[in-house]
């Protein structure tokens, strides 16, 4: 797994100033160790002033699903981008 982001680690700290437990916070944040993916977490936080960890984690997981989906999103696109080229140039390129 990669290191953490700066915003990780800011949601790392916002988790634990709200009183949720130190490993938790770890697991959140090691699961969502980008900018993209902790934002998205801490604008969903700044709704809520104490949730209960099963929603944290319910939420943690939309946020991955749909990064995956973004990132499949992406690679289907290149595939049919380099599908096009060969339609369009044959063997030749």
């Amino acid at each position: 797994m990669k290191p953490k982001s700066p915003k990780s680690l800011e949601l790392y700290h916002i988790m634990r100033k709200r009183g949720y437990p130190e490993e938790f916070c770890d697991q959140i944040t090691k699961n969502l160790n980008t900018d993209w993916t902790a934002q998205r977490m801490i604008g969903y936080l700044s709704h809520y002033k104490k949730l209960p960890l099963e929603e944290i984690v319910d939420e943690m997981l939309a946020i991955l699903g749909d990064r995956n989906r973004i990132m499949q999103k992406h690679k289907l696109e290149e595939a049919n981008a380099k599908w096009n080229e060969f339609l369009n140039n044959g063997w030749d390129n």
